[in-house]
């Protein structure tokens, strides 16, 4: 879900491009929970204002995407089972057993099981997206008789966000001899100012791809996967490290997966330590240098370990797949950007990486990082992999005035998920030999 190219790649990421998270608050990967519950203040919140995400719910196109999935009754049976808690305890147990709940039925939604639920094709992402929105608004809304303090209803939210979307479901069964195992990450929907409408790519990756195996060269591979949120403050938070900190000793393999550019794949060689301040889904701009746990050892770049060769010389689909090594640097005793297109320099600082300055970029970096600080850079193959924007058909590309799907666009995103999948089994097969 994110960037471009350099500097310029990143605004185009932003305008409908790529999308694609410190090394601190470390906490199991699999946890469904946070295990203390945080203490009652002595003044209790009422209601929690809305985020810009929330409030986007008003508008016309979320709802019909709810309706035409079946989604929309998420949220009521949230709230309805909200009113039956009696304490804090009660209402983050409903929270939890809510949030794992859509995840699974938005799995199952894309993977065939269970009923469709309205005429919208079963390979969108958007109805997890905007049923969790709702669900979200509604904990913030909720103004329980025994009282929530502001500490409680913002771990109600976090459990929420990270159950409903495949973060503390990463498991892999034991005991299955020979069987590889493979973590895949995608986004949110985001522009969403610009088109409503928009749909992720990499999410609908994920959702298509959570629990199948596939067969390769080297045997078969089970995929697990998780969503992540195109907000700056959460990666600030740490919610990539928290959820793929203990995970990663596990896999043979993981790739971070985000929407990049038209017409075309790209296995991102180099990731940057900068973030270049293209709004985000709260319409909050961040430009800086990554925020990470011990910044005094903080690399300016971190490289993939995917086999990119084998990727990009494979037949994986109907796009072209490049090897991309292009960067935005400000070399060693400059002043100004200077874009690389073999790779950064030595002693150079980052200002974009292959995948620009934008989140899909900085969950490249922050996974290969992570992957780099626990010893595992030798031995796990890992990075980014950029697919294409998601674009509607001929005739639809208005938001004002065009619909929420179309014949091409489903074609396109099925078409994407179906060479991730491609492009998952080469790389298996390619790390292996």
């Amino acid at each position: 879900m994110a960037p471009g190219s350099p500097r310029v790649r990143a605004r185009i990421l932003g305008l409908g491009l790529a999308l694609t998270a410190c090394l601190s608050v470390p906490a199991p990967a699999g946890a469904a929970a946070p295990a203390a519950s945080p203490p009652a203040a002595a003044g209790t919140s009422s209601v929690a204002a809305l985020t810009a995400e929330e409030l986007r719910l008003d508008r016309a196109v979320p709802r019909e995407i709810l309706a035409a999935s079946g989604f929309d009754a998420v949220a009521p049976e949230l709230a309805r089972r909200l009113g039956t808690a009696h304490s804090y305890a009660q209402a983050r147990r409903v929270v939890v057993g809510e949030g794992s709940a859509l995840w699974r039925r938005a799995v199952d939604r894309a993977q065939g099981r269970g009923p469709a639920g309205g005429e919208l094709s079963r390979d969108d992402d958007r109805p997890l997206y905007w049923a969790r929105l709702a669900m979200s608004r509604q904990v913030r809304e909720w103004n329980p008789g025994f009282g929530l303090a502001e500490a409680q209803r913002a771990a109600l939210v976090g459990d929420l966000e990270r159950t409903s979307r495949g973060q503390a479901d990463l498991r892999h069964p034991p005991g299955a001899k020979g069987l590889k195992r493979v973590l895949v990450t995608g986004f949110d929907p985001f522009t969403l100012d610009r088109d409503v409408r928009i749909s992720n790519p990499s999410g609908a990756s994920a959702l298509a791809l959570d629990g199948t195996v596939i067969e390769t060269a080297q045997g078969p591979a089970r995929i697990e996967t998780a969503v992540f949120p195109v907000r700056w403050r959460d990666f600030a938070e740490g919610t990539v490290e928290r959820t793929l900190r203990s995970y990663l000793r596990q896999v043979d393999l993981f790739t971070t997966v985000s929407q990049g550019r038209v017409g075309r794949f790209d296995v991102e060689r180099t990731n940057g330590a900068w973030r270049g301040g293209f709004p985000d889904n709260e319409n909050v701009s961040r430009t800086e240098t990554v925020p990470v746990a011990d910044p005094s050892s903080q690399p300016q770049w971190t490289t993939t370990t995917l086999p990119y060769r084998e990727i990009v010389a494979a037949d994986t689909g109907r796009f072209p797949v490049y090897d991309n090594t292009s960067v935005t640097e400000i070399p060693a005793g400059g002043t100004a950007p200077v874009v690389r297109p073999d790779g950064p320099t030595a002693g150079s600082t980052a200002r974009a990486g292959g995948g620009g300055d934008y989140l899909s970029n900085e969950i490249a970096y922050r996974a290969t990082l992570l992957r780099d600080r626990l010893g595992l850079r030798e031995a796990l193959p890992g990075g980014h992999v950029h697919t294409p924007v998601l674009q509607f058909g001929a005739g639809n590309t208005d938001p004002a005035t065009g619909t929420v799907t179309d014949p091409e666009f489903v074609r396109n995103r099925l078409d994407i998920i179906a060479q991730v999948r491609a492009i998952v089994a080469v790389a298996v097969s390619g790390a292996a030999g």
